[in-house]
């Protein structure tokens, strides 16, 4: 009777053999794979505190993309498993960037009539009654 169920679990209806665990991935692989992990927390941080001006935004896009490509190859098994569902990840991200880009191109078409502060009126009520406010002022 083990055997019927051994073979009920390790084959499905196209007669292709699976293990009943999934891909057994070394600890040294799991902890350089992590101690990256954390570097790259750690850099993206520290990149917080220098001024590179638009470039913090790109470098922190690109080492979060970094990191997201580790947890899935190796976290996710991705590394072993089929190329159709690598294939999908990769679509799935490249759809994800061309919003992104849909969106900045949006942005960028609409920062000339950005609001630059509050109307004199306005500005002039917070200066003398709350000179601490956090508003934007007219620049």
């Amino acid at each position: 009777m083990a055997s019927a169920t051994h073979a009920h679990h390790s084959s499905n209806a196209s007669g292709e053999v699976h293990p009943l665990v999934g891909h057994l991935v070394p600890y040294s692989t799991l902890f350089a794979t992590g101690a990256t992990l954390i570097v790259l927390t750690i850099i993206t941080v520290a990149a917080r505190y220098i001024d590179l001006g638009e470039a913090n935004v790109y470098l922190a896009i690109g080492i979060a993309v970094i990191k997201a490509t580790l947890v899935s190859l190796y976290f996710m098994h991705l590394r072993w498993d089929r190329p159709f569902n690598l294939m999908m990840l990769v679509g799935s991200m490249l759809f994800v960037g061309l919003m992104m880009v849909f969106c900045m191109m949006d942005v960028g078409q609409n920062l000339a009539s950005e609001n630059k502060g509050n109307p004199s009126a306005v500005q002039n009520y917070l200066n003398a009654n709350a000179p601490f406010a956090p508003i934007t002022a007219k620049k």
